[in-house]
């Protein structure tokens, strides 16, 4: 008589994705996911709260919570953004830690994070990112040096630009989680809305496009986001969005001559929104200045852990 085959059990569970600044997280998740849902610049400090991107696999549903990136907090908002990244991992059934492959020992800020996994005793994968930019000597001295600090399930290098690491993650992660439901549809891919994803994209271009001394200085809302269809019968969304700045000086760099700078931001945004959407999109942007944004609790604490 055969031995029926048992049918293999659906899991799911949390990742949370964590790391110093600008060490690729909000990219990692963008290839993981393998869709847009979180703000990528090459500047710190790209992401300010937890965005959710959601896997569905086979036998597993993965939850993911880009959080955003440790760093010594000056404003009340730095406090915030910190905070959300540790309460994360309480509330998680695996840690995704990210270090810098260059990295030639354990900084303060990795230190602080270890820490706190260990206080959590949460299951933890160490990614070791950028991996195409040091030697394997190095790259092994590193894997020996945290793994003396912890006992982590698996150690994986990467490079979070390249496909080819996707499901070596993915494994990983679903050996590491326990029998569980379905949390989402299965055709969504983030717990974000249109105006989050809306707000995160404009952000996201002006963050790249504008100097070095602004980006930080900025917040994004969206004022109005209507649906309709056109004359030809499209759908289409009309949003109209507020980039608020702390300095006039500020608010005529991201205007820009002759409005060239904020045509150019919205025009990348709107771009990538049609792309996401997968409709047409009017975008039309003002620029304001709000001087002490940062330290406004009403602002704040929308970048807090809901």
């Amino acid at each position: 008589m055969k031995k029926k085959m048992e049918k293999e059990e659906f899991k799911s569970g949390f990742v949370t994705l964590i790391g110093r600044t600008n060490v690729g997280k909000s990219t990692l998740l963008n290839l993981l996911v393998g869709e847009k849902v979180a703000a990528i610049a090459n500047k710190v400090q790209t992401t300010r709260t937890a965005i959710k991107g959601i896997v569905n696999r086979k036998n597993s549903q993965i939850i993911f919570t880009d959080t955003p990136g440790i760093h010594k907090p000056k404003t009340k908002l730095n406090e915030t953004m910190v905070e959300t990244s540790f309460s994360s991992i309480l509330d998680t059934d695996v840690v995704l830690f990210l270090i810098e492959a260059s990295s030639t020992q354990i900084g303060r800020g990795d230190s602080i994070i270890i820490e706190k996994i260990r206080e959590a005793k949460r299951k933890t994968i160490l990614i070791i990112n950028k991996i195409d930019l040091v030697k394997r000597e190095s790259l092994l001295s590193l894997i020996e040096l945290y793994r003396k600090e912890y006992d982590f399930e698996a150690v994986i290098p990467i490079s979070a630009t390249n496909e080819k690491y996707k499901e070596v993650i993915l494994e990983e992660i679903e050996k590491n989680l326990k029998p569980g439901p379905a949390y989402y549809d299965v055709e969504e891919y983030t717990d974000q809305t249109l105006r989050q994803l809306a707000e995160e994209t404009v952000r996201e271009k002006a963050l790249k496009l504008l100097q070095d001394e602004v980006p930080h200085g900025i917040f994004v809302e969206v004022e109005k986001m209507k649906q309709r269809n056109n004359k030809q019968g499209e759908e289409i969304y009309d949003i109209e969005v507020t980039i608020y700045c702390l300095r006039e000086s500020h608010k005529g760099i991201i205007i820009g001559k002759n409005g060239e700078m904020l045509k150019r931001i919205g025009r990348a945004a709107r771009i990538d929104m049609e792309q996401n959407f997968g409709v047409k999109v009017n975008l039309k942007t003002w620029v304001k200045v709000k001087l002490d944004w940062q330290s406004n609790d009403t602002i704040v604490n929308k970048f807090k852990l809901k």
